[in-house]
This record gives C-alpha cells, structure tokens and sequence, in this order.
C-alpha cells in the first residue's frame, strides 16, 4: 500500500511539475501575447491618427479641386466672352475697313471731279477775261472814235 501511496505521490509531483511547466509556459506567452497586443495598440492609435490627418488632407485637397473648378469654370467663361467679343470687333473691323475703302473711292472721285470742275473754272475765267477784254477794246475803240 504504501508503495502505491509513493508511486500516487510520484504520479501527482510529475504531473505538477508538468501542470508548473504548461503554466510558466502559458504565462510566458501570455505575457508575448500582451506585449504584442500592446505594440498593436500602439500602431492602431498612430494609425487612427494618420487616417484623421489624411481625412483632413482629404478635404483640403477636395476644397481646392472645387476652387480650381469654379476658377476653370470662370476661366472657361471669360475665354468664351472674349471669343465673342473677338469675333464681334472682326465684324466691326471688317465694316470699318469696307466703309473706309469705299470712302477712299468716294474721296478720289471726288478729287477727281473737283480737279475737273477746277479746270473748267480756270478755263471759264480765261474766256471771260479774254471776253472782257474784248469788250473793253470794243468800248474803247467806240468812245475813240
């Protein structure tokens, strides 16, 4: 009996040992596991900091995607505007010049018939001079005799 007793007391120290052992080791990696957990912890919290700066990123560069939006959009705007006026001052110059040529002809016929009309007076002139002078000769010759 008592060599029974011994080999219980034997069984149950081994399995002690053993039960001490599973423990250290289970303590061990429980104390890896909660570093680990606590390292990943860490990372969350830097994580959850960067997805706030880049959420806030994100707005800044959606709010200047919209002003540069507005800005092409005025952009787009004025260079239709002054397509339009472009194309209105064309028309305009293009009047002007074909009002301005027909001037010019006008002008030259003008100058033309005033250099006709000059000549004829200056003709004119000299056949009333020469007239004149006829008349005069012919009173002259009439009160001479």
């Amino acid at each position: 009996r008592m060599g029974k007793l011994e080999e219980e007391l034997k069984g149950a120290r081994t399995q002690a040992e053993d039960a001490d052992k599973k423990y250290d080791e289970v303590s061990k990696r429980l104390q890896q596991v909660e570093g680990d957990l606590e390292r990943a912890e860490e990372r969350a919290e830097v994580g959850e900091i960067k997805i706030v700066e880049l959420e806030e990123e994100l707005r800044v560069v959606a709010n200047n995607l919209k002003s540069l939006e507005v800005s092409e959009e005025k952009a787009n705007q004025r260079e239709r505007d002054y397509k339009e006026q472009i194309k209105t001052l064309s028309a305009k110059l293009k009047q002007a010049e074909a009002r301005a040529e027909f001037s010019e002809r006008s002008v030259l016929k003008l100058q033309t018939e005033v250099d006709r009309l000059e000549d004829e007076l200056v003709a004119e002139q000299e056949k009333f001079k020469a007239i004149t002078e006829e008349l005069e000769q012919t009173f002259a010759e009439m009160s001479g005799y």
